[in-house]
């Protein structure tokens, strides 16, 4: 399986996409961050979708990969607590929103132009710098009120959540379960029919 394949990036949120590190798979709960290097290779993945990505803070991640490997576990964590509950149908608790502010003020931003957009650079240790990111994208959800459309996967056996603005989405992804679900409806409906 390709580093790109392991990891499901169904969102296009990285707090989402870092909570999603949990998954089911064959029945078992499955943690795709066990090591320093699954955690550099989900890093790897997610560089890509993010122009702030440079080597600086390449090499400033594997200076401090274990401190970057307990914090990120930490907000995976918190944020899929809250992110299940918010799920579920509560309020975001203010503790929630004091605990994101929290963890930008221990690594701020400071402002860079980059392909004509105004792009937040956050200043600081390697593992305050992703926890500073990945706080800023979940603030962002919560101020573009997308975390009203969070979702969990209808397929009971799954951990994976979602955001659904259309508000007909079931699965997370068609490929991961969608799929899934409609061959096992078809092979029951046809053991049915004989």
């Amino acid at each position: 399986m390709s580093e790109t394949n392991k990891f499901p990036l169904i969102s296009g949120n990285l707090s989402l996409d870092l909570v999603n590190t949990e998954l089911v798979s064959r029945g078992q709960r499955q943690d795709l961050l066990l090591s320093e290097r699954d955690v550099l290779d989900w890093l790897a993945v997610i560089k890509g979708k993010n122009s702030y990505w440079d080597n600086q803070l390449a090499l400033k991640i594997k200076e401090r990969l274990q401190q970057v490997f307990v914090g990120i576990l930490e907000m995976r964590t918190i944020l899929r607590k809250q992110f299940e509950l918010i799920a579920d149908g509560y309020m975001i608790p203010d503790e929630f929103i004091a605990f994101l502010e929290n963890k930008i003020q221990k690594s701020p931003f400071t402002y860079k132009l980059m392909d004509q957009k105004l792009v937040p650079i956050p200043v600081g240790e390697a593992e305050d710098i992703l926890r500073s990111y990945i706080a800023f994208d979940t603030l962002t959800l919560i101020v573009e009120n997308k975390l009203s459309s969070l979702k969990r996967c209808s397929n009971d056996d799954c951990v994976l959540l979602f955001i659904d603005e259309s508000g007909r989405r079931k699965w997370c992804s068609m490929k991961i379960c969608g799929n899934r679900k409609k061959v096992a409806r078809f092979q029951h409906r046809k053991s049915d029919d004989q």
